[in-house]
């Protein structure tokens, strides 16, 4: 660590007792030396105050650090996990209602993993019940970067805008839901047809007819697996753009 009290240096400080001889001569050696050595002295000694000063303060901020793990966040995480787990026995239970405000509860005063699960529990359930502005807000707050659910909070999104009749900005959202699956078999095409219907609402029949091109090049078992006919759909788009 650099401190910006610096040590004297002893050479020019033998130079200005040499320049103090010539002016004075009542000034012995001795009285040079024990000037010398109280200098010395005094800035060791502001020196070990200063190191004992910042030890203190490393110490006072460790001991801060742990009192807010053992104080404040391992408590505040222990909340948070049981009051999801309440949410998650109501909605067992069939009470869709209450379980969202006990959802909504965590997802709005805590933080951690409760709260990230308990906006998109949100979210779902606001979806269902056709209130879509906020759906979209609380899926929105779900961390969506997870390959799987991630990606699927990130499609819920463009599900939420397609209805907010925000077509680009849900493109935008089943983008994001494509990347972030990341060539999954079973879902990234799911993703892509969402997207490619979008694009035929807005009557870009051209671009359409590319992600129908991009699905039996990249996961030519799709259309079997899901009995979806990305065939009849391509020649649609295709048709329809020239």
């Amino acid at each position: 660590m650099n401190h910006s009290r610096s040590q004297p240096n002893f050479t020019e400080y033998q130079l200005k007792i040499m320049a103090n001889k010539n002016q004075t001569e009542t000034r012995t050696s001795i009285d040079e030396l024990n000037d010398s050595l109280s200098s010395i002295e005094q800035t060791v000694e502001n020196n070990k105050k200063f190191i004992g000063w910042v030890i203190g303060a490393v110490i006072a901020a460790i001991c801060l650090i742990l009192a807010y793990i053992f104080l404040i966040h391992e408590p505040s995480v222990d909340s948070a996990n049981e009051a999801i787990s309440q949410a998650d026995i109501t909605l067992a239970q069939g009470n869709d209602s209450i379980a969202l405000v006990q959802y909504q509860q965590v997802a709005d005063e805590y933080g951690h993993d409760a709260a990230n699960r308990a906006a998109l529990q949100s979210a779902i359930l606001l979806y269902a019940n056709k209130d879509y502005e906020k759906a979209l807000e609380y899926a929105k707050k779900y961390d969506s970067n997870e390959s799987l659910v991630g990606a699927a909070a990130a499609a819920l999104q463009g599900d939420c805008l397609v209805n907010l009749e925000k077509y680009d900005e849900a493109i935008d959202a089943f983008q994001k839901a494509i990347k972030i699956s990341d060539g999954n078999a079973l879902y990234t095409p799911l993703f892509m047809m969402k997207q490619a219907t979008v694009l035929r609402h807005q009557e870009k029949y051209a671009d359409e007819a590319k992600v129908y091109e991009e699905i039996k090049a990249e996961y030519p078992e799709f259309g079997a697996a899901y009995n979806v006919d990305v065939e009849k759909y391509l020649q649609r788009a295709q048709s329809q753009a020239k």
